[in-house]
């Protein structure tokens, strides 16, 4: 069974088994979230999120409609995803972007992901960085815009160039 703090607003209820949901979140009604997943405080989820298990989505991140997170994945701290490539208020697309984290991605604190690409297999995304094209599977991406610097085992053992 999910714990879900008190002071969360969570209004799926597609949620795993073991997972946990901190105070100050928002998790709309048709998101899907897997087992023992750990979503911390301030985290806002929206409706076409679809997220796999044992995921750890740390402070200060909205995962927007389109976007999903395949098994341990993990988000750092106030990652920024986007959805829409050409942004107006009050003006929205046919449809939204997909972006793609696969298994046992991990995204660095404050890293930015624009909509529409696919984060491979174990890649390593270093903090801060801007991500604006697909990255392989099994490989360190870091900079602004991020550029390849290495690759990174499924184990975490890190070879840069």
């Amino acid at each position: 069974m999910a714990k879900i703090h008190p002071l969360a607003d969570v209004q799926t209820e597609q949620i795993g088994d073991s997972t946990f949901v901190w105070q100050f979140c928002v998790i709309l009604k048709d998101a899907v979230i897997g087992d023992n997943c750990n979503i911390n405080c301030h985290v806002l989820i929206e409706n076409d999120v679809k997220i796999g298990d044992n995921v750890t989505i740390k402070p200060g991140v909205q995962i927007w409609d389109g976007v999903t997170l395949e098994d341990n994945v993990f988000i750092g701290p106030n990652v920024t995803f986007t959805n829409d490539l050409v942004p107006r208020s009050k003006h929205y697309p046919e449809a939204f972007a997909k972006t793609l984290v696969k298994k046992g991605a991990s995204i660095g604190a404050n890293a930015t992901i624009v909509a529409g690409n696919t984060i491979g297999e174990y890649a390593l995304i270093g903090a801060g960085s801007v991500v604006t094209k697909d990255v392989p599977a099994n490989t360190v991406w870091f900079g602004n815009p991020a550029k390849q610097k290495g690759i990174i085992s499924s184990e975490g053992k890190i070879t840069y160039y």
